[in-house]
Parts: structure tokens; C-alpha cells; sequence
């Protein structure tokens, strides 16, 4: 009979302390599990948790399985904000207008902030803080590589991922700030001494290869091209192989600057890659340092302190001269 209430004694107790043992989660939401970038991020925020195993809070990171998914994104957001050990949320948004309707129709009254990527100026209002890249000084940097290599100018073909991801918009102008010495236009046409040929800009979905495949096709219609200027480094990292069979013919006008390739991020085969002489420089993110500090800021929010906004994460800048130090450590 004690033995029977004994059990029963343990039993209550367990199951009282199920509910107590629940963490709340602090949710990153990504643009798609199948980015190196994003896994980046994934580990920062598991340092987070390892550093932080007795908080009553969790980072939990999660997103669609392709990049690509844009609706799945949006309905991930969904999902969780409906969660009730959902506290707060940080968004990298892959169709910007789309999670700010998400947003607005799910009405969250959590501290919603984004990650990576930003919601447009219009639809700002809608998260507490941005945390990340300045997006339009990394994109000022890849321009002012590809006008140190060609000075005087020449014609330019921009990569660009999703239409309509900010990050990715906002590098795209800040590199055609940097090569026309003016603001805010949507297209080079000889400012500058830049133009930009036609079919461009290439808008890849984050895909690598449908990325090399496009500037294989630009090249073929414009043999004489000087320059790429790539806001991502999907070719480079999501398909390295064909990346360095376009451009290793290539490689001795890339040394001479006779023709200039800037690009974002360094992170995958990248490095490899300009420590080979295939690009001309690289102007990387700091995804780890992402979804390390994002818990920590998601806190901060649901404590009502004081956050910036925006938060910036730092820039690496990498060449074929400095590739063994110009990452962060």
C-alpha cells in the first residue's frame, strides 16, 4: 500500500513538473533550412542555448526546407505565433510584403523583430528592431571594389536573389550609388561611366545554379562585359563546382581587373574561391553573430528595455590578399 502511494506520489509530481520544465521560446524564422547561410545563424542561436541551459527561455530556429518557399515562410509565422509558448519572434523575410501581412492579419501582441533581412521602410512599424547587415553600406562596399578595379567604368550585370527581399534591394542600391556617385537610381544607363546590360538585373530566388546559368547566358550575349555585381553568394557557395568552370577561364582578366566580380557573403567555398583569383572581393556577413545575439535582444524586448534599432551586425571584407585574416573570429 506505501508502495502504491509512493508511486502515486511520484507520478503527481512528474506531471506537475511537465508543464514547469516547458521553456518559452524565442522563434527565429528563416527563408529556407537549405542555406549555409541560415545554418550559420542556426548554430549561433544553439550557442545561445548552450551558454543559457538554465534560462527559462529558448532559442528555437526553424523555416520552410527550400528558400524558394516563400508562402511556406509566411505560413511557419503562421504556425508559431499562434503557439503559446511562443514569446517573441524574430523574422528573416523572404517576400517582405507578405510576412508584413502576416504580421498584420495574425496581429501579434509578442515583440515581433526581423533577422538578416528587413521589412520594407512602408511596413517598419511592425517589428520593435531590425538585427543584421547594414544591407546598403555592404552593397556601397561591393560597388566601390568593382569601381576601384575598373575606374573609369564599363558595362555591369547585378545578381539579385528574391524581387522582393529588402536586404537584397538595398544592396543592389547601394551599389549603383557607389559606381554613379548619385542616389537612388533604379538602373546604370552610363552614370558613372556604368551601365547595366540588358536582362539585368538576374533575379535568382537564392538559387546557385540557375545563378551560374544566368551569367553563363549574360557572358554569351556579352562577351565584352566588365563586371558582375553579386548581392549573394548563392553561385558562389550553393554551386561552386560550375562557378569555377565559368570563371577559371577567366581568372587572368580577373587579376589584371579587366574584368571585376564583387560579391556578398563568405561563407561556404567562398574563401576557397577568392583565395583561387575567381572573384575580386567579397564583402561577407556575420550570420553566426546573427542568431547568437537575437535571443538576447528578443529578451530584451519582451523586458521592455531599450533596443536600437536598428542593430548591425559587422562586415568582413575579403580579397585573394587577405582571405587568411579578413574573417572575424
Amino acid at each position: 500500500m506505501r508502495k502504491t502511494l509512493l508511486l502515486a506520489a511520484v507520478a503527481a509530481m512528474a506531471l506537475g513538473a511537465g508543464p514547469a520544465l516547458a521553456k518559452k521560446q524565442l522563434v527565429i524564422v528563416v527563408k529556407g533550412l537549405d542555406n549555409p547561410f541560415f545554418e550559420a545563424i542556426h548554430q549561433g542561436c544553439e550557442k545561445w542555448n548552450k551558454e543559457n541551459a538554465s534560462s527559462e527561455y529558448e532559442c528555437f530556429y526553424t523555416g520552410p526546407a527550400s528558400t524558394s518557399d516563400e508562402a511556406g515562410e509566411a505560413q511557419i509565422v503562421q504556425d508559431m505565433l499562434s503557439k503559446a509558448d511562443t514569446v517573441a519572434m524574430a523574422i528573416s523575410p523572404s517576400n517582405a510584403p507578405l510576412i508584413a501581412q502576416t504580421i498584420k492579419s495574425a496581429n501579434p501582441t509578442i515583440p515581433i523583430m526581423t533577422v538578416d533581412a528587413d521589412l520594407s521602410k512602408e511596413d517598419a512599424g511592425l517589428r520593435k528592431t531590425y538585427l543584421g547587415t547594414d544591407n546598403y553600406l555592404m552593397g556601397k562596399k561591393i560597388g566601390e571594389y568593382i569601381k576601384k578595379g575598373k575606374p573609369n567604368g564599363g558595362t555591369i550585370c547585378t545578381i539579385e536573389g528574391n524581387p522582393a527581399a529588402d536586404n537584397i534591394l538595398r544592396r543592389a542600391q547601394g551599389m549603383r550609388d557607389a559606381l554613379s556617385g548619385k542616389e537612388g537610381l533604379a538602373a546604370l544607363a552610363g552614370e558613372g561611366g556604368w551601365t547595366e546590360v540588358a536582362g539585368c538585373p538576374v533575379f535568382t530566388n537564392d538559387d546557385g545554379a540557375k545563378g551560374v546559368q544566368a551569367m553563363t547566358d549574360i557572358l554569351a550575349a556579352n562577351p565584352k562585359l566588365d563586371a558582375f555585381g553579386i548581392m549573394g553568394g548563392w553561385p558562389l557557395f550553393g554551386a561552386p563546382q560550375p562557378y569555377r568552370d565559368l570563371f577559371g577561364p577567366l581568372k587572368d582578366r580577373i587579376a589584371s581587373n579587366d574584368f571585376v566580380i564583387g560579391a556578398a557573403d563568405t561563407i561556404g567555398d567562398e574563401i576557397a574561391i577568392a583565395r583561387d583569383g575567381l572573384v575580386t572581393a567579397l564583402v561577407g556577413q556575420r550570420p553566426f553573430e546573427m542568431g547568437y545575439k537575437a535571443p538576447s535582444v528578443m529578451i530584451d524586448l519582451i523586458e521592455g528595455k531599450a533596443v536600437a534599432d536598428p542593430v548591425f551586425t559587422g562586415l568582413d571584407e575579403c580579397t585573394k590578399d587577405t582571405v587568411d585574416t579578413c574573417i572575424q573570429k
